[in-house]
């Protein structure tokens, strides 16, 4: 009969520190390394009119599924002269959405002769609608949203890239 109460105190300790092992993790931070930009490229935009640059931008180029569907998600800011260019295997109609994107950008649709077919401007953080290219596409430009006002960018300038 002694054996017992050494079984009941040795369970009591056990589940104590079960209790006050998961207590203690509840209050664990989860920290995220913030993601780097890393430059692969430059892109150029000329003017349709004038063939003058009127914006430079240096690039990420993302043309996996994977960097495709990651975009510039979980980004908390990016400098004003950094870009994100997404490179698709078809020319198509393509949609984005902004979930999981931190800052407001201009989405700047281009056919596959480089030229600007579309814009998506000051595209809303975290908005899950769909934002179409509304006609087939090759190429994307992510940039900070104003940017395509700021440059008065339209429907056929041109563009140029090159990769690092």
């Amino acid at each position: 009969m002694k054996i017992l109460p050494k079984i009941i105190t040795f369970f009591f300790i056990v589940l104590s520190a079960n209790f006050l092992g998961c207590k203690e993790e509840s209050k664990l931070e989860v920290k995220t390394t913030p993601i780097e930009f890393k430059k692969e490229g430059a892109l150029f935009i000329y003017k349709s009119k004038s063939d003058s640059v009127v914006a430079k931008f240096d690039i990420e180029i993302a043309e996996t599924p994977y960097e495709t569907e990651t975009g510039l998600m979980y980004r908390k800011s990016m400098l004003g002269n950094r870009g994100m260019l997404f490179i698709f295997p078809d020319v198509a109609m393509h949609s984005f959405y902004m979930k999981n994107t931190e800052i407001p950008l201009d989405i700047i649709f281009i056919n596959e002769d480089l030229k600007i077919a579309s814009f998506q401007k000051n595209a809303e953080p975290f908005n899950e609608n769909g934002l179409s290219s509304q006609v087939p596409i090759k190429y994307v430009l992510e940039v900070n949203a104003g940017l395509a006002d700021k440059f008065l960018l339209e429907a056929k300038d041109s563009v140029v890239f090159t990769r690092d």
